[in-house]
């Protein structure tokens, strides 16, 4: 089993800042990407942030020059900080691991963690 674990959602009024934290723990190989998604209501799926092994990362344009990603590899945590928060950013958040189990590499998720920004 896998488990990805995350904290940090909430509600902040707009402008100010939250930081989301996504460990995984379980029986698995090892971890290569790890990332963030969200999803606000009525709203697709977006990509928000992702991260390689070596640290290299990818934002969506609506949070870049916002939000940060970054990963702690001992701990297998995943961490997004978010500035400047918009109540556009309203969304469940989910985390992500590419991770190799067993024979094969595949994507696990969190169950979401809600971030609500009031105008």
């Amino acid at each position: 089993q896998v488990q990805l674990e995350e904290s940090g959602g909430g509600l902040v009024q707009a402008g100010g800042s939250l930081r989301l934290a996504c460990t995984t723990s379980g029986r698995f190989i090892s971890i290569n990407a790890m990332g963030w998604y969200r999803q606000a209501p009525g709203k697709q799926r977006e990509l928000v942030a992702v991260i390689s092994t070596g640290g290299t990362t990818n934002l969506s344009d609506s949070v870049k020059g916002r939000f940060t990603i970054s990963r702690d590899n001992a701990k297998n945590t995943v961490f997004l900080q978010m500035n400047s928060l918009t109540p556009e950013d309203t969304a469940v958040y989910h985390c992500y691991a590419h991770l190799y189990r067993r024979t094969a590499w595949a994507d696990y998720w969190g169950q979401g963690t809600q971030v609500t920004v009031s105008s």
